[in-house]
């Protein structure tokens, strides 16, 4: 479907000043226009809207038959033809030619230049004349590089530019014959040829390939020698030879039509092979190719006698680079593009076809026609057909199916793009008399016309050669003597920006209807901005800011729409919103809010992007009026957000009164739930009613308020400007209920709601700590982690941030800020990692008596972890240092590291010293087993020497061995015995 705007994409309209009558034009570059009669060509310069001047003239050595300009290398190319022979000549330098006068030097391709001949080509126009063994048919320029292909019967051959170079300051342009492409039974009418895809176009059949070339290490060969496809060749010479023995004025043989995408393509019949010729560089040499897209098409046999109709034309690959990246050589003057997206044109007089060909084949767009084509070109923008008295301008669907190549994560929540699907339109069907041919170059637009209505068809084959390949001739036009009644105008495409404001003043006949029109016009709008955009090195900064403008505002637009719509799409509200810059206020300022039938009906796209938008924590606040309006939509659309709405940072100015109406109305509907619950509890709390909000948390188990924070993490925790901040429900329950907001946090975080970095930071802040000081809620939230055993906590990392904090209160003598949520009892009964702390270790300390509670239970989680099965005790030793040994707390800790640390000798010997009486029941505890050696070795005779010794420790050594607690003591008196007498 085709639909169709009388908009103007046209502007103004000039007249070529040509002598003679056009018989081959072509442009491109900046402002090169080139037309061919007869044995001469004349350049022009088109600059601005109104300014066409004859440049210079230069004579061909006979009838220029084709004509191709190449923006790389600024060359001109044709095909001439003088006394029945046909040549290929280059013409190089032409903008120094100054008089059609002036000398013009000629040398053959591949021809070394002698330097003091060289500088005559510095300032002068030259002609490189390339022979070919067989008779050029057609020929293509590639945009990027410059490289020339020639088409040929059954061959193509590929020219690559390159530039031999003279000194330091000059350059020589020249090509070298560097591959052939073998095609067996075709000959091509036209070819394009565009960074190494090629597109082969016979009367009926089109052919793409993909040449690559040579393979990187390891990289595997798909090379299609002439054998390839040999049963296929087999049916396809089968069938020639019954099409030859069956062709006769009584029967006409023709093929079904047929498409073949990818690799599938390869199944076409058609032998390619290629060969290479030259010693190009290796990163231009060809060595293999992909088959992309054959095509067959069947003539109409509706009538007897077959004419043009059935022909094909306008075959054009039509590339679109990567936005912004542009690199210029300095020295040969040619542009590198990156390539982003590459599109095939070609039509049928009735019928034209787009497809994509980069990454994926696919059919993109048909284009049918009312009347009958006499030619097409494709740009970003649009498809120009020309019929025998209308100048057409179609949509095309390029920028769209581009801008997905460029970003794979289009058609998001951030991001849109209208589809490729999207039917195309007519902009204009513009009236001409008498129009030939058509080309384009920027925003140009060049026409032949010629009023009178006779034409002389460019190929004229029988009925029978056009259905088969085995007719290798194609005859090119020779125009006739040169008639009054024609004329060579210059059509101006108006800006991109014009024309878009103009397709948006067309959408508001739109504007209260609810239809699919409104956002096709503003679709296309979008596309033709966003094409523009696609080539940015070609814009102007202030041309680039205007589109960039535009662009913005046609996302608003479309996104206007899509809020308007009750359809499957109106979750496109979204993407184009973010995309238009709009802020909330700003979007809701542009809604209709008129009551129809005595109800306000609110869409699904606009309730869409206000319920997305008010949940990502944008930065922005909602008056209180526009907060009233936005709970009072979805109060109407779905009451079940409300309470999800109503915890948003943006509605921070709502009326508390306002919200807690709304709120009662949900308790009244039956939509009662601890999400309401505690909702109301928070508005309560921002209304300073704490009786309100007491009932409201007390009508709910512990368990269940847990579960309505982790259904609403804003309740308790929200982000303002990237940061984290409390809510005042928050700081109420770190006074009131710190248990519960310790659970209700270690739930988000259970539940994947809040991160672990996030929720220190948390607590941080609602303690009102800077990043050095840790609160003892924060230890508390520790502790609980390892109680939950949370599976995507790092228990090492866990343990070293209790043991730091323990080990630092306990060094400092600092008790906490809050009463502990757990004892140390409390953890070694409930998780699994705090172990149980060991005998001796309470004898040890039993001799030391601490007045502070919080120390000492600070002083038994650190020994219980220390004890526990999970702890590192290697990477706690360096932050020990803090807690020195002159403490019994300090000594306890580290005798219980070096304990775990099997430094068993100078743990007894520290005991010995420091604290005999929990010598024995140090040694009863750990030394067993393999360590029981110690006994006899170590411990037995340091205390006999210590008791031999006498001193202050004298009675506590001397208690220690009568104590009862050492069954080896007992067994052990003889031994004692031998130490006490030697």
């Amino acid at each position: 479907m085709v639909q169709l705007y009388n908009l103007h994409p046209f502007g103004s309209q000039q007249v070529v000043p040509c002598k003679l009558e056009p018989e081959r034009f072509c442009g491109g570059g900046r402002d090169a226009l080139f037309v061919a009669a007869g044995c001469k060509v004349e350049a022009f310069a088109v600059a601005g809207q109104e300014l066409c001047q004859p440049r210079c003239a230069f004579s061909t050595l006979g009838r220029v038959l084709r004509l191709a300009y190449s923006e790389a290398g600024d060359y001109l190319v044709a095909i001439e033809e003088k006394n029945k022979a046909t040549f290929l000549r280059a013409y190089v330098n032409w903008r120094s030619k100054r008089t059609e006068n002036s000398r013009v030097c000629i040398r053959m391709i591949g021809h070394n230049v002698e330097g003091a001949f060289s500088k005559a080509f510095r300032d002068q126009m030259y002609i490189i004349e390339m022979p070919l063994s067989e008779v050029p048919l057609c020929i293509s320029c590639c945009p990027v590089k410059g490289d020339l292909l020639v088409g040929c019967t059954n061959k193509l051959v590929l020219f690559t530019l390159k530039y031999q170079i003279i000194n330091e300051e000059f350059s020589l342009l020249d090509f070298e014959r560097s591959l052939i492409i073998h095609i067996d039974n075709i000959t091509p009418v036209e070819i394009s040829f565009c960074v190494g895809y090629v597109a082969v176009m016979s009367d009926l059949e089109v052919l793409i390939l993909k040449l690559e070339p040579g393979p990187k290490n390891g990289e595997r060969v798909h090379h299609n020698p002439r054998k390839t496809n040999n049963r296929m060749r087999r049916t396809e010479e089968g069938i020639s030879n019954e099409i030859s023995q069956l062709e006769s004025d009584d029967f006409v043989i023709c093929q079904k039509p047929v498409e073949l995408l990818g690799e599938k393509s390869e199944q076409s019949g058609l032998s390619v092979t290629l060969e290479s010729t030259g010693l190009a560089d290796e990163k231009r040499k060809y060595s293999h190719f992909q088959h992309l897209l054959y095509r067959r098409f069947a003539p109409d046999i509706s009538s007897y006698v077959l004419s043009d109709d059935i022909k094909l034309h306008s075959l054009q690959l039509l590339p679109i680079y990567q936005t912004g990246s542009l690199t210029s050589d300095g020295k040969n003057l040619s542009q590198e593009k990156e390539l982003l997206s590459l599109f095939c044109f070609f039509s049928l007089p009735h019928v034209g076809y787009l497809y994509m060909v980069v990454k994926s084949v696919e059919l993109m767009s048909v284009y049918q026609y009312p009347e009958k084509s006499q030619q097409a070109v494709l740009t970003p923008q649009f498809l120009h057909v020309i019929t025998s008295n209308n100048l057409q301008c179609f949509t095309v669907r390029c920028s769209a199916a581009a801008a997905r190549e460029e970003d794979p994560y289009m058609d998001t929540t951030l991001k849109a793009c209208p589809p490729v699907s999207m039917d195309v339109c007519a902009l204009r069907i513009q009236l001409f008399i008498g129009l030939k041919a058509i080309c384009h170059f920027k925003n140009h637009i060049i026409l032949l016309t010629k009023a009178d209505p006779e034409a002389i068809p460019e190929r004229r084959q029988s009925p029978k050669r056009l259905l088969s390949r085995k007719d290798t001739s194609v005859k090119i036009k020779i125009p006739p003597v040169a008639e009054a009644g024609w004329n060579l105008y210059i059509v101006n495409t108006i800006s991109p920006v014009q024309l878009y404001k103009e397709m948006i003043d067309y959408s508001n006949t739109y504007k209260t209807v609810k239809t699919q029109s409104c956002i096709h016009l503003l679709s296309e709008a979008h596309l033709l901005v966003r094409a523009a955009l696609m080539d940015a090195s070609q814009l102007e900064p202030g041309e680039k800011a205007e589109l960039l403008e535009a662009f913005k505002e046609s996302c608003g637009h479309l996104g206007d729409c899509y809020s308007r719509l009750d359809s499957q799409h109106s979750h496109l509200t979204l993407p184009y919103y973010k995309m238009s810059g709009l802020s909330m206020a700003e979007v809701l300022a542009r809604m209709d809010w008129t009551v129809e039938d005595g109800l306000q009906k609110y869409e699904r796209g606009l309730i869409f992007y206000i319920n997305h938008s008010l949940y990502e924590n944008l930065d922005e606040e909602l008056s209180e009026e526009l907060a009233a309006k936005v709970v009072q939509m979805f109060y109407v659309a779905e009451p079940k957000q409300v309470p999800h709405i109503l915890c948003s940072p943006s509605m921070k100015n709502i009326n508390p009164l306002t919200a807690m109406n709304y709120l009662r109305k949900l308790d009244t509907s039956g939509f009662s739930s601890i999400l309401v619950t505690l909702t109301k509890a928070a508005v309560a709390l921002k209304m300073g009613d704490l009786d309100m909000h007491r009932n409201e948390m007390k009508s709910h188990s512990e368990m269940k308020l847990v579960c309505g924070f982790i259904l609403e993490p804003r309740l308790l925790i929200q982000q303002r400007k990237g940061q984290i901040v409390p809510t005042e429900l928050a700081l109420h329950l770190k006074e009131t209920q710190p248990g519960l907001l310790v659970a209700s946090v270690l739930g988000l975080q259970k539940n994947n709601k809040i991160g672990i970095e996030e929720a220190d930071s948390f607590f941080k802040m609602l303690c009102a700590k800077d990043e050095d000081t840790t609160p003892q809620l924060l230890v508390d939230f520790w502790e609980a982690q390892l109680v939950a055993c949370l599976p995507d906590v790092v228990l090492q990392e866990l343990f070293f941030k209790l043991t730091s904090q323990y080990i630092w209160r306990l060094s400092k003598r600092q008790p906490p800020d809050t009463t502990p949520l757990r004892t140390s009892e409390d953890l070694i009964n409930a998780c699994s990692h705090y172990g149980l702390i060991y005998p001796w270790v309470h004898i040890l300390i039993s001799s030391d008596s601490l007045a502070d509670k919080n120390y000492t239970e600070d002083l038994s989680k650190l020994q219980s972890l220390i004890c526990g099965p999970s702890f590192d005790i290697a990477s706690i030793i360096p932050f020990l240092e803090p807690l020195s040994e002159d403490t019994i707390a300090g000594l306890s800790v580290h005798v219980l590291c070096r304990t775990r640390l099997k430094e068993y000798e100078q743990c007894i010997d520290i005991l010995l010293e420091r604290c005999p009486e929990a010598v024995i029941p140090y040694a009863n505890h750990e030394l067993k087993e393999e360590n029981r050696t110690l006994w006899w070795k170590k411990l037995l005779p340091e205390l006999c020497r210590r008791i031999k010794c006498g001193g202050e420790k004298y009675q506590l050594y001397l208690s220690s061995l009568k104590g009862e607690g050492s069954m080896y003591l007992l067994r052990s008196r003889r031994i004692i015995k031998l130490h006490f007498f030697k």
